[in-house]
């Protein structure tokens, strides 16, 4: 039987990760305090650094009909597009804080979301990192947003 192995790096914590990818996790950690989430009390908020450099924020906006929610990882690829069209953005850190409970583990991107991610990759020919954390524990680390959805979608199949 065919299968399929998911590489990504554990870091015990984000003083482990290389400068850069802690300055975009802590990035995305200022933008959890942006995060409207009145109804799960679930914030949740992205950083993305594009191909120049240039750092770009977003979180979740909830509605109250759910299905009307905006996830961070859009809003994020949305403002990045915005800012620099036809930049790839080359990582991208996520985290999360509840109101509920401490999160000790990384939350990781929805199905959308990571059919979102991957969709970026593909535009752009560029694998996308990925750096995921909770409010405390261990850092996830993807060298591809492809490694979280290894049988995605794709134009090629229309």
């Amino acid at each position: 039987m065919p299968t399929h192995r998911i590489h990504y790096a554990v870091f015990s914590s984000a003083a482990d990760l290389p400068a850069p990818d802690q300055e975009l996790l802590a990035a995305a950690t200022a933008a959890l305090g942006h995060s409207y989430s009145p109804y799960s009390n679930f914030k949740v908020a992205a950083a993305a650094r594009l191909e120049d450099g240039t750092v770009v924020t977003g979180w979740n906006t909830e509605n109250a009909s759910y299905p009307m929610c905006l996830c961070a990882e859009p809003a994020t690829l949305a403002a990045a597009a915005s800012l620099r069209p036809g930049m790839a953005v080359v990582s991208m850190a996520i985290t999360v804080k509840s109101a509920q409970q401490v999160v000790g583990s990384p939350a990781s991107p929805c199905g959308a979301c990571r059919q979102q991610l991957l969709e970026h990759e593909t535009r752009f020919g560029k694998p996308m990192q990925l750096i995921l954390r909770g409010e405390t524990g261990p850092v996830y680390v993807f060298a591809s947003a492809g490694e979280l959805l290894p049988f995605g979608f794709s134009g090629a199949m229309l």
